[in-house]
């Protein structure tokens, strides 16, 4: 990855949140794709069609490449709260 192995550590114990690019290659160095790297390395295609059929998925998409590194921190702040405070729906 070319990148301290430090940095490595500190993504794997969730105290640091990598950029796309990081992401794009880690999973290059590992030989797997972004998807399957985010899946703890599962091949798992089907969750992955699952997971893009999903229209606000496939429309956010696109947008992933553009976010800055402040950008995808953010995003991904919001992702776990969301997971940790999942709210009930009516």
């Amino acid at each position: 990855m070319q990148v301290p192995r430090t940095y490595v550590s500190k993504i794997e114990n969730e105290k640091a949140t990598p950029t796309l690019s990081s992401l794009e290659r880690l999973a290059a160095a590992l030989e797997v794709t972004v998807p399957e790297l985010l899946a703890g390395g599962r091949r798992d295609s089907d969750s992955v069609q699952e997971l893009m059929a999903d229209p606000f998925t496939a429309e956010l998409v696109p947008y992933l490449r553009k976010l800055t590194a402040l950008q995808w921190q953010s995003v991904m702040a919001q992702m776990r709260d969301m997971n940790v405070h999942t709210r009930r729906s009516a």
